[in-house]
Parts: structure tokens; C-alpha cells; sequence
């Protein structure tokens, strides 16, 4: 799924969860941050090698939008760094890992968390095995599951529409996000 559709995904479970329960600004712009890191930390290396080096800006752009096999050719270090960093920030047990330190040093992180588990989750069925499929496992396997590609013009129209319908029905009861 695309960073916008995370993060609005994420935006209204936590409108949802504020009714119920209150959540603190920084929980909730946390777990926006993290709905959509996964999807942004693997362009470091690209941005890095961009400023860096002999990378361009048109790059990085033809990299975020690219379909499998059509990225734009990068150094191996590039590629090694954001492949691994894709992959790990795409891994349930990366995730747990993370979820289970933060739980021992800090417990009010882990609501924020959600943010980027529920990446993963959206992600391993909305990648397909022909785009992206995500390396839930990792570091474990590489392999995917073969999920339906989010690129679909019907998910795109289904899943906007959804969030439309979601985010209208929210302005409309309770006035909204928070307010009971």
C-alpha cells in the first residue's frame, strides 16, 4: 500500500481509538511516523548516495515509483542498504523484537508501535509476488507472501473510497477525532 493510504489507514483507527480511550498527541503522531517509515527509511541510502556521491534527485524519484526490474541503476552498496533496510523495517519479528524492548524500557512507545505493525500487516497482503511482495520474516527468508498489488487500479479505487467512507462517517458522529 502506498504512504499516504498508511498513514490515513492509521489516522483513523486512532480517531476510532480516542473515542474509547485517550490517546496522547505524541502516541498519535507516532504511530502516523511509523505508519509510514517503512516506506521511506529504505530511500536513505539512495538520498545519501544522491548527496554524496554521483546519485540524483531524479533517481531517488524514478526509485520510489518504480515497478520490479525497472529501478534505476544504483551502486551495490546502494542497493545491499536499501533492500536490507526495507526488509527489516517490513519483518514481524523485527517489529516484535522492538515491541517487546519497548515494553521493558518504556510502555507508553508500544501504542505508538501499532503504527508500524499495522504497516506489515497491510503490506503482506498488498503486495503482490509480482510487486514487492514484503519479506514478513526476514531475517529469516526473503521470501513473500503473494498478496493482491496495491498498484491495482480496483484496490486503489476500493481502498481510497473506503477511506473516504471512513474519514466522512468520522466527521459526521461525534464530531470527529476525540470527542465523545
Amino acid at each position: 500500500m502506498d504512504i499516504l493510504a498508511h498513514t490515513l489507514w492509521v489516522g483513523a483507527a486512532a480517531a476510532l481509538a480516542s473515542r474509547h480511550r485517550a490517546l496522547s498527541r505524541a502516541t498519535v503522531v507516532g504511530a502516523l511516523g511509523l505508519a509510514a517509515l517503512p516506506d521511506l527509511l529504505h530511500l536513505v541510502p539512495i538520498l545519501v548516495w544522491w548527496l554524496a556521491g554521483d546519485g540524483s534527485l531524479a533517481a531517488l524519484r524514478a526509485y520510489a515509483v518504480a515497478l520490479p526490474g525497472q529501478e534505476p541503476g544504483m551502486p551495490a552498496w546502494v542497493q545491499f542498504w536499501s533492500h536490507h533496510l526495507h526488509c527489516t523495517m517490513h519483518s514481524a519479528p523485527v517489529a516484535g523484537l522492538v515491541g517487546v524492548v519497548l515494553w521493558f524500557v518504556r510502555r507508553g512507545l508500544v501504542m505508538a508501535l501499532l503504527g508500524w505493525v499495522s504497516h506489515i500487516v497491510i503490506d503482506v497482503f498488498t503486495h503482490s509476488a509480482d510487486y514487492f511482495p514484503v519479506a514478513v520474516l526476514y531475517p529469516f527468508t526473503d521470501r513473500g507472501f503473494d498478496g493482491i498489488a496495491w498498484t491495482s487500479p480496483w484496490f486503489m479505487a476500493l481502498n481510497y473510497g473506503s477511506l473516504a467512507a471512513l474519514w466522512t462517517w468520522l466527521a459526521m458522529t461525534r464530531g470527529g477525532f476525540g470527542r465523545r
